[in-house]
């Protein structure tokens, strides 16, 4: 890969991999040497864990608020901090006092959480009231902090959060009012208030369920699906596996073994796991939900970013995204081999699809580092495509009704590695990149045209 990550971002372990394979092509598997145990630990220096806290002050993790500023973890000698900046008055500054936080997290939790100020353990961030209120979350666990005296926390959301309790793993509507979750092979919605919930397909069976997360060697509960915008539609796929080759698995384990079986397409296999890609039609008013199937074959079970629908665990599905209005849906579908994508818009009311334009890899197509640099500006009705075309991860601007290319965003050496927001009003898109700088590798902004 021609991929390099920013400065202070995990170092991937298939770097390391890749690393340890070409060193050991040149200097041993060719003499035939056989590999030792010092080999390996010589290769291990080089894995994310053992270098990651060599590398000082990147910009880690960036995360956009409601309010147009985003937040990183600036990793430094002594810890972690954490910056705020606000990219329209171009400032930067610490979050909060991360002292004052740590001791009011502690007291909070009667010492039961022992925080230290500079490994703060912290995955969500909130304010309000001019930034005086912080509401900070780690895993499950929610604190609103009030930091304008000594500082003191109370927790919001207790350990195992809502969904622990209630064990549904649901896919929460944008306005939080209802929750999409899978229960024998359908998909079904519930509603956050009251417990109702209504069942929205009937026809998922074994093997053949909508909105699974299950690629064989990796799979959850988590329902994988888009909801729209307005919360009244849902964009999401039936997964066909019935005639899928099975592998079998048995665990070590010092009692009984179980024996496990998965569905998993081998290289050469006629059968392979399919999607066939829905959008589900919620009326309401005591209306029945309607199945609109996307006008088109199944499509391949990949994302341009990995060999699974979903890259996150079945915690999002990255190539999926709604127009503004919810009219529209637009997505990549992938070939089998990454070699060949095509960008697709499909109306939402007739499950026509359009296929606006296509990209084609000699080796490898990859949208991204970690999440995908496509984008539907659906309200120009144009798209931001990321291609390697030039020999560099660059950015360009397509026409969505016509597929034509309008302009080449980015240019020259380095890569485009995460689009981290596009402001569409002022046409401007902030994104991470490598190797276009010397010597550093920070946040750049530029106009879309």
């Amino acid at each position: 890969m021609r991929y390099q990550e920013a400065a202070g971002m995990v170092v991937r372990k298939t770097a390391a991999v890749a690393a340890l394979v070409g060193s050991l092509t040149v200097s041993g598997w060719t003499q035939g040497k056989q590999l030792t145990t010092e080999d390996y630990a010589q290769a291990e220096k080089f894995m994310g864990y053992n270098v990651n806290s060599l590398v000082y002050h990147g910009v880690a993790r960036p995360t956009w608020m409601a309010d147009g500023r985003f937040w990183y973890r600036d990793n430094g000698p002594d810890g972690i901090t954490f910056i705020v900046v606000d990219p329209t008055k171009g400032t930067k500054a610490p979050a909060f006092d991360q002292a004052k936080l740590a001791a009011a997290l502690t007291s909070a939790t009667d010492g039961k959480m022992k925080a230290d100020a500079w490994h703060l353990m912290i995955s969500e961030i909130e304010f309000s009231n001019g930034d005086k209120t912080v509401v900070v979350g780690s895993g499950s666990r929610k604190f609103r902090c009030d930091l304008s005296g000594a500082g003191v926390c109370t927790e919001v959301v207790a350990a195992g959060g809502e969904q622990a309790a209630n064990k549904i793993h649901g896919v929460l509507a944008p306005d939080k009012t209802k929750e999409a979750f899978i229960r024998d092979w359908n998909l079904w919605v519930r509603d956050v208030a009251t417990g109702k919930e209504t069942q929205l397909t009937t026809d998922g069976v074994k093997d053949y369920g909508y909105a699974t997360d299950n690629a064989g060697w990796t799979m959850s509960d988590n329902a994988v699906l888009v909801w729209s915008p307005d919360g009244k539609m849902i964009a999401t796929f039936q997964q066909d596996q019935r005639k899928t080759g099975e592998m079998y698995m048995v665990p070590v384990t010092n009692g009984h073994p179980e024996l496990k079986v998965w569905k998993y397409p081998l290289v050469g296999d006629k059968d392979v796991t399919m999607i066939e890609r829905v959008i589900i039609d919620m009326p309401g008013d005591g209306k029945a939900a309607k199945v609109i199937r996307l006008k088109m074959p199944p499509d391949q079970h990949r994302s341009t970013l990995c060999d699974d629908i979903s890259c996150r665990g079945g915690s999002g599905w990255d190539d999926v995204q709604w127009s503004a209005d919810g009219k529209t849906l637009a997505f990549v579908s992938t070939s089998r081999d990454h070699k060949q994508e095509w960008m697709r818009i499909a109306d939402a009311s007739t499950g026509e699809v359009l296929d606006v334009m296509g990209e084609t890899a000699t080796k490898f197509f990859e949208s991204g580092n970690d999440k995908v640099n496509w984008k539907y500006l659906s309200k120009t009705n144009e798209l931001l495509w990321f291609s390697e075309r030039d020999g560099w991860g660059q950015m360009y601007l397509y026409d969505a009704a016509t597929g034509n290319l309008k302009n080449k965003i980015t240019r020259g050496d380095g890569n485009v590695t995460q689009v981290l927001q596009v402001d569409e009003k002022t046409r401007t898109i902030y994104f991470l990149g490598v190797g276009k700088e010397p010597g550093r590798d920070p946040i750049f902004h530029t106009s879309i045209a």
